[in-house]
């Protein structure tokens, strides 16, 4: 709510009501009686003693319709929908009433169609609307609910996007500002054996960008240093940018593919591929098309393992819903048909999906041509040029249809497949792949490989089970990856000898007896060779009465190497009652050579928005009775992440790491040191106001120059970023406390948020003559632009207050009815607050602009 509204409640409602139940209760049991209409009554009374009678202009609160303009934290509500909750201006009408600022931007913001609507198109995007909603949208209104400060916007429904519905409009897509940045992680170690050898290492991961405009330049590189030898690799450099027509990326450079109908390659070139973060929630991944009849306007609800997912108003006839929002990947589909009688209709329709499988009518697309780059060292691996096309189409509910090529001087592939919805038995999707390479050695080689993918989640059993992938290549057989192995004559050449034969991938997720339960697994075998690849890892894990447990197995065996496995369980109990937020910690750990390992531990975080975790640990092991102990920290401050560890054990070996992981980026308003980034982030301008914190977002803060990066956001959709107003510095306000922003793929956009540097007052305003300033009178400041009301003892609660503030009251249009002060701030301001936080300030009032002697 505005200081407006902050004035009003603290130091005049309370009295006015009062006056006025008063008043009414002299009214009600009057024997005269009284014409319908407004009440007039003396402001003189409030004053009490006619001897201090101050000639004040009330007129305003003798309006039964009139509050005051300003701007407070609003609901809004359209069509009876919830939009959210946020800041809007209002100004009074000619009744007194309040009236909304609408902007056009603020209503593309709630799904309005204001391109359909010329008038508003005209309209400068971020002004108020000159006139009445309804002079630019035929039937729109809107009314104002002072008391529950709710803002209803009744619109009609032509005017509102509907099959966007949980999407963003791409008119408020924001491509950011121009920014320089480089986002690092760095990590370092020093070993020191039992022998006293020592070994040092460092890594840098670097990933550097530049955006202007649409276009994002962007560099992935790292360096290694280990011992005397030092690498530094650039393994990406691409130019990205929006293609929004076509909800597609284009991207030119160093990147790689995106996999879904082929393997993801690495390549040189340029690449085109739909993008479906740019879609409404609702229109991503694979939902049916709901059909259904109504005899009425009636409210069609969809439901899906037991949460609500979808609620639409239909009118009477058939209809069909294309943008039901799924939760899941799977899971039938429960449809409510509510007719205006009430009668109610249900049917369930059959739904799970696969990764292949699209919407009816969504087509997705990928196009690349380039160099093939290798993976790891390119000194065994060929790197020719490709092309390579895909697409992914839904026909129907029930069938989707995919396909691709690839095309290489020595390669060539074609891939054919088709997805089902196979309704209660879970979804399948198959394909095969033909490919006849030439390989390094010269010989040429032909084959196929079929693959298969299943989904089903059981809702009885809530299981989730998932055979990813099952794949079988006959032996000639090669992908374009394993083509461009190079030959090297060597007996033991693994990746080029032995060509992949089949291979199996499942993942399952259940939930038994309160307990979750995860197995992954896969196998790979090749021809040529009996070895197989084999690796799985299952885990049990459940929480009773707040103590955590775990019991975990993995085993894995690559190529020919020997096979590795652990078992481990491990609990947790929470220690909150003598130490906030930490926790006891037991692991117990066996591995394939028959080492056991048991561990004991204290863990937790510390300080007021939980930046700092620690860890202390003592273990054993009985392999060759050694102990260990080590402690290990994190710490989140808003320039980097900090991390560090000490280990040492018996036999005298110890171990000392550390790392940062942060990023510097210079933007229109300085540089800023941040947290990583992420792909998409925010640059808080603050208005210079420091220390400003934001809700969920743990260490970050604005700096010095009231300048904060917010990592992490997501492209194409509305990212809300609270103000966390119960830490502001006792001389920084502000009345914002959310900003929405949309930013488009990798931008970095800019949040202004109003804070103001200054501290929250209580003034007790005098006159020259001594006399208070009369109850009722607004006094106001200009920088920041605010105002108050003063109440009977002369008293007006202003934010934002700095030395040498001037402020102005007045109790009416004469210039015997105005008066000006200049506040000055004591050396000291902490020592004049009250235990609300409010500093509290006189100030002598003058008829003129002069030099004010002032008091504290």
């Amino acid at each position: 709510m505005s200081n407006h509204a902050n004035s009003i409640f603290p130091f005049f409602s309370w009295r006015l009501n009062a006056f006025l139940r008063c008043l009414t209760g002299v009214y009600l049991l009057s024997s005269h009686s009284a014409t319908a209409g407004e009440y007039i009554f003396n402001a003189s009374e409030l004053e009490g003693d006619p001897r201090l009678y101050q000639d004040v202009d009330l007129s305003l609160f003798s309006n039964t319709k009139a509050q005051l303009p300003g701007t407070y934290q609003t609901i809004t509500i359209m069509n009876k929908q919830r939009l959210g909750i946020g800041n809007i201006a209002f100004t009074n009408a000619a009744d007194g009433s309040l009236q909304p600022q609408l902007t056009p931007r603020m209503l593309r913001k709630w799904g309005v169609r204001v391109d359909a609507f010329p008038e508003l198109v005209a309209s400068p995007p971020d002004t108020p609307l000159a006139k009445p909603l309804g002079d630019y949208i035929p039937a729109a209104t809107t009314e104002f609910d002072f008391n529950k400060l709710t803002l209803n916007i009744s619109m009609p429904q032509i005017a509102v996007f509907q099959a966007n519905q949980g999407g963003v409009d791409p008119a408020l897509w924001d491509d950011g500002v121009p920014v320089l940045f480089s986002d690092y992680a760095f990590a370092a170690s020093q070993s020191e054996g039992s022998d006293n050898t020592t070994s040092t290492n460092q890594y840098l991961n670097l990933r550097s960008g530049l955006n202007v405009g649409g276009w994002r330049l962007r560099n992935y590189s790292t360096w290694n240093k280990d011992e005397d030898q030092q690498s530094w690799e650039a393994l990406q450099t691409y130019l990205q940018h929006d293609v929004q027509t076509l909800k597609s990326q284009f991207t030119a450079g160093e990147s790689n593919t995106r996999g879904d109908v082929f393997d993801s390659l690495q390549y040189r070139g340029v690449n085109l591929a739909s993008d479906e973060e740019m879609l409404p929630f609702n229109q991503r991944g694979f939902a049916p098309v709901i059909r259904g009849i109504a005899n009425s306007n009636a409210e069609v609800s969809v439901r899906q393992n037991g949460y609500l997912i979808y609620r639409a108003n239909v009118a009477p006839g058939a209809f069909a819903l294309t943008d039901i929002n799924s939760t899941s990947n799977s899971g039938d589909l429960d449809i409510t048909i509510k007719e205006a009688d009430g009668t109610e209709h249900r049917f369930t329709q059959p739904y799970a999906s696969v990764p292949l499988m699209q919407r009816p009518g969504q087509t997705k697309y990928e196009l690349t041509a380039g160099t093939y780059r290798a993976q790891g060292d390119e000194n065994n691996t060929n790197e020719p040029g490709f092309v390579q096309g895909s697409a992914v189409y839904g026909l129907n509910n029930n069938f989707t249809v995919y396909g691709g090529l690839v095309g290489s001087p020595d390669y060539g592939s074609v891939v054919s497949g088709l997805g089902m919805a196979m309704g209660y038995f879970g979804s399948l999707s198959a394909d095969v792949t033909w490919a006849d390479a030439q390989l390094d050695s010269g010989e040429k080689s032909q084959g196929q490989s079929w693959r298969m993918m299943y989904s089903k989640s059981i809702e009885t059993t809530d299981t989730n089970f998932s055979v990813a992938s099952y794949r079988y290549s006959t032996s000639g057989f090669y992908s374009f990856a394993d083509a461009n192995q190079k030959d090297e004559g060597k007996e033991d050449d693994w990746s080029f000898n032995y060509n992949k034969r089949s291979r199996i991938q499942i993942n399952i997720n259940q939930n038994i007896l309160n307990s979750s339960l995860y197995i992954n697994g896969y196998q790979q075998d090749y021809w040529g060779t009996n070895n197989k690849e084999r690796s799985i890892s299952a885990g049990l894990s459940s929480v009773i009465s707040g103590i955590s447990w775990h019991l975990n197995y993995s085993y894995s065996k690559l190529n020919d190497n020997q096979d590795d496995r652990m078992l481990a369980f491990g609990f947790s109990v929470p220690l909150s009652r003598w130490l906030s937020n930490s926790w006891a910690t037991y692991n117990i750990s066996n591995s394939r050579n028959g080492n056991t390992s048991q561990t004991l531990g204290l863990s937790g975080t510390m300080l007021d928005d939980q930046r700092l975790n620690y860890s202390l640990q003592q273990s054993q092991t009985n392999h060759d009775g050694t102990d260990n102990s080590s402690v290990y920290a994190t710490y989140r401050s808003q320039y980097a992440n900090l991390n560090a560890g000490y280990y040492y054990a018996t036999d005298n070996s110890s171990q000392l790491n550390y790392g940062i992981s942060g990023a510097w980026v210079a933007h229109p308003a300085g540089i800023t040191l941040s947290q990583p980034l992420g792909d998409e982030f925010a640059i808080i301008d603050a208005n210079g106001a420091s220390g400003v914190r934001f809700e969920n977002q743990r260490g970050v803060q604005t700096d010095g120059f009231g300048n904060a990066i917010i990592p992490s956001l997501s492209a194409y959709q509305e990212n809300r970023i609270g103000v966390d107003t119960t830490t502001l510095p006792d001389d920084v306000e502000t009345g914002e406390t959310a900003i929405t922003l949309v930013p488009t793929r990798n931008a970095a956009v800019i949040a202004h948020i109003d804070a103001r540097k200054g501290y929250r007052t209580l003034i007790t305003l005098t006159r020259e003559n001594a006399k208070l300033v009369p109850f009722g009178a607004m006094a106001s400041i200009q920088n920041p632009a605010q105002s108050g009301i003063v109440d009977e003892n002369g008293v007006v609660y202003l934010s934002g207050i700095t030395d040498n503030t001037d402020i102005t009251a007045k109790w009416g249009e004469q210039p015997a009815q105005q008066c000006h002060a200049t506040l000055m701030l004591p050396q000291s301001p902490s020592q004049t607050e009250n235990p609300a936080g409010l500093l509290e300030l006189r100030a002598t009032c003058n008829k003129e602009q002069p030099d004010v002697t002032h008091h504290h």
